[in-house]
């Protein structure tokens, strides 16, 4: 599978989930429901996707297959954001795209800004 194959399974994989809609975060595509990121493919270019899970599910993923998920360098990983290899099994990125996806459903919506007039 090319890279390029790999990213565009990884969106599709992301997108069939309900309400998971596209964005983009610092230049770079991302996944979010409930207005919240679950995924990103700030890394395709090297293979890999992002995901949001919480530091416990991380450290599963990495017990399980440390050959296919590795924890984000620095203080991201260190609050679960964790790299998985786009070439991974398709089953493999299902559950783990949708583990991430439940993370971010499971909380309430972000609180919008409201705008503020600068009419005096």
């Amino acid at each position: 599978m090319t890279n390029a194959a790999a990213v565009e399974r990884f969106r599709d994989l992301a997108l069939a989930l309900p309400d998971a809609v596209e964005g983009s975060h610092a230049g770079a595509p991302d996944f979010r429901a409930n207005g919240r990121i679950f995924a990103t493919l700030a890394y395709g270019d090297r293979g890999l996707g992002t995901l949001k899970l919480t530091p416990s599910q991380q450290a599963d993923c990495l017990s399980d297959a440390n050959d296919l998920f590795e924890a984000v360098h620095g203080g991201w990983g260190r609050m679960g954001m964790t790299f998985i290899r786009l070439d991974a099994p398709e089953d493999v990125l299902i559950g783990a795209i949708a583990l991430a996806y439940r993370n971010v459903i499971s909380k309430p919506a972000p609180r919008r800004k409201k705008a503020t007039s600068t009419q005096a």
